[in-house]
């Protein structure tokens, strides 16, 4: 950066020394290939060029032995010279790949937190509607995506008419199951929806984990857009007009835990009309936090009570730890550390009890017990921590348990993580570039 500072000589020096490093390699590469000749001739030129630049020679002795050198170079490198740029490119960014990846496997791991159940002390991927009219144009579209990830989705009427929603039979809008990339890079699993208007499909396709988040999910969004928020809009709506004997029905192939079948769907009429061009839905989906989890410390302190607790699934033998096609989840799952072996612990809404007493260590239990701000304070839940039962941590387990309680699929559902599966500990929130941008608590 400095080159301008330099003396001709000293460039010429520096130059020489570069040239030096490429004959040692060329000689390293094809000693066993080259003629005792073309050996001899390239070892005795770098020794020239070696002793001028010990000697602190001038440019004027210098540079007739460089040229010297590098004609003996292209008369024996083959392939290895004249070298490139693109060469050294790509030996440079196969060392930076494997210093990432050596950090990533023992020291460092980005995580992407998937769902809600750590909310609000970590934010999983939420949504946020637009009303009419409000909708954000490409400036701040561009401007939403780059800072807080979020993605617009905007459904647009095909055909003037009402807006209809397909149900399956237990009342769950209807989807299917395909592969796909969050933010374009995070590989993760998708759901397609449907609606139609004057007859004509419009199809939604999600990711999964968002869309079936009773808090912020596909739901949500449509009880907001198509119910004026009334709760359970969708299923009301289907009740009544199922009372009425209006709902029409048909088939649907369905994609769900790698089986596809043919389910029956009933369409729901919402009561909102739209013309044709006008907005169905409208809305972005906001990534969920993006952080580095420490994998080394766990290696040398146990974890302790209260912190962020990363750790892998695929040992957790339970039912409730299966796909939908039986299969073994086998995820990092993040949650709060709650139980270390031999600790008893009990829910007492809103509190969490550990050794007889409200269980301390993070502002995260101090806020659940009080139910401040957005924490809604600690739930029963079968089959581990139901009403009244007082459960004792075995050894080499843990137990783990998420912030958002009432929403979280926990220990207290799947039972206890083992310790040789712990991963590490949340580090520090990366992205987006919200208020929670910073140290991981």
């Amino acid at each position: 950066m400095f080159d301008f500072l330099r003396s001709e000589d000293s460039k010429l020096r520096r130059s020489a020394a570069h040239w030096l490093e490429l004959a040692q390699r060329i000689h390293d590469y094809r000693k066993d290939q080259l003629t005792a000749e073309q050996g001899g001739g390239l070892l005795a030129a770098m020794a020239e060029v070696r002793a001028l630049v010990k000697a602190r020679a001038s440019g004027t002795g210098l540079k007739p032995a460089i040229e010297r050198l590098e004609a003996t170079m292209r008369a024996c490198g083959g392939r290895h010279y004249p070298t490139t740029s693109l060469v050294e490119n790509i030996e440079f960014f196969l060392v930076a790949a494997i210093v990432i990846l050596g950090l990533r496997a023992y020291f460092v791991q980005p995580f992407k937190i998937p769902t809600n159940s750590m909310w609000p002390s970590y934010y999983g991927m939420t949504s946020e509607v637009f009303p009419e009219g409000e909708e954000p144009g490409i400036v701040r579209r561009t401007a939403r995506l780059l800072g807080l990830g979020a993605m617009n989705y905007t459904l647009k009427a095909p055909a003037d008419g009402e807006v209809l929603v397909p149900v399956f039979r237990n009342g769950m809008p209807a989807y299917t199951e395909k592969r796909g990339r969050s933010l374009f890079i995070f590989p993760t699993l998708m759901r397609e929806y449907t609606v139609t208007v004057g007859g004509q499909p419009v199809k939604l396709t999600v990711p999964s984990d968002w869309a079936q988040s009773d808090q912020f999910g596909y739901d949500e969004v449509l009880e907001r857009t198509l119910f004026a928020g009334r709760k359970n809009g969708l299923f009301r709506a289907a009740q009544a007009a199922n009372g009425s004997h209006q709902l029409e029905s048909s088939m649907m192939e369905v994609a769900n835990g790698g089986q596809r079948v043919e389910a029956r769907v009933f369409w729901v009429p919402t009561g909102k009309h739209v013309k044709k061009g006008e907005d169905i839905l409208s809305f972005d989906i906001l990534t969920g936090d993006l952080l580095f989890v420490d994998r080394i410390s766990y290696n040398f302190v146990k974890p302790a009570i209260g912190s962020g607790f990363v750790f892998k699934t695929g040992n957790i033998n339970h039912p409730e730890m299966h796909d939908a096609a039986g299969q073994q989840i086998s995820q990092y799952y993040v949650k709060r550390l709650v139980g270390l072996p031999g600790d008893t612990l009990e829910v007492r809404p809103p509190v969490l009890y550990r050794n007889g007493a409200p269980i301390a260590g993070s502002k995260a239990f101090e806020r659940n017990a009080a139910r401040e701000g957005l924490y809604p304070g600690y739930v029963n839940a079968e089959s581990f921590l139901g009403v009244g039962k007082v459960l004792e941590v075995p050894a080499d387990s843990y137990f783990a348990m998420g912030d958002n309680s009432p929403r979280s699929k926990d220990s207290r559902m799947w039972g206890f993580v083992p310790e040789k599966d712990v991963v590490g500990r949340p580090l520090f929130i990366y992205y987006p570039l919200t208020p929670r941008w910073g140290i991981a608590h």
